[in-house]
């Protein structure tokens, strides 16, 4: 609704360009790896994400609509996972690799021999680090005005189990792993296409992920020294 709000006030106020955000989740649950923007169509999204995911597609297709009707300039930049320094910590809301980095810290300060993850560790995912994220929306602002949809990543997919172990290791988290596979997987696999980006606009991602996670987890232990 903000999404659908924004667009039309963008355009009573005469904005010469607007740049929307899609996301990874509004792709089909078992589309071909690497997602092809052209397969967003394809099938409908992995169920735990699907109303976000559904929500998302409107805003492109609404995008699409006001270029027809009114001649908008609006683009449409669709996301992999985001992470990377001021992410959100909160264990009720936040994401895979917050969650993670908090759960090795606090039992590396508890002194815990071991960390509990959901599912089973062989769902696949990609991360985008932040500030090549925003460059790549910086980019795309300056130098794209297509109507189709741009998928932004980074171009690589991690299993979670894989993700979980260089977690734990550049925290210094030297216990047991211990996998609750009650818990969903989630989507099988997430790894982008990223090709039209660098065709259209000239962005590739260019922080290495071991390189994102340190200065994730630095960001995160000033935060918790300064919280006392």
């Amino acid at each position: 609704m903000m999404g659908v709000q924004l667009v039309e006030e963008s355009r009573l106020a005469g904005v010469s360009k607007v740049v929307t955000l899609g996301t990874i989740c509004s792709y089909p649950k078992f589309t071909p790896v690497p997602f092809h923007e052209d397969e967003v169509w394809n099938g409908y999204p992995e169920e735990t994400n699907a109303p976000y995911g559904l929500a998302k597609k409107m805003l492109l297709v609404q995008g699409q609509a006001y270029r027809q009707q009114y001649g908008m300039n609006v683009i449409h930049l669709l996301p992999v996972n985001l992470y990377g320094p001021g992410d959100n910590f909160d264990p009720a809301s936040s994401h895979v690799i917050p969650a993670l980095i908090k759960k090795c810290e606090d039992a590396i300060q508890a002194g815990a021999d071991a960390i509990e993850v959901w599912g089973t560790g062989q769902a696949s995912r990609e991360f985008l680090y932040v500030e090549d994220a925003a460059r790549g929306i910086g980019l795309a602002a300056e130098r794209f005005d297509g109507p189709e949809p741009v998928n932004l990543g980074a171009g690589f997919e991690i299993t979670i189990r894989e993700l979980v172990e260089l977690i734990a290791r550049l925290t210094g988290f030297n216990g047991q792993i211990r996998w609750d596979s009650s818990k969903p997987d989630g989507q099988p696999r997430r790894c982008l296409d990223t090709t039209r980006a660098e065709r259209l606009f000239g962005f590739k991602a260019s922080t290495t992920f071991a390189d994102g996670l340190r200065a994730t987890i630095e960001w995160y232990r000033g935060q918790r020294k300064a919280a006392g």
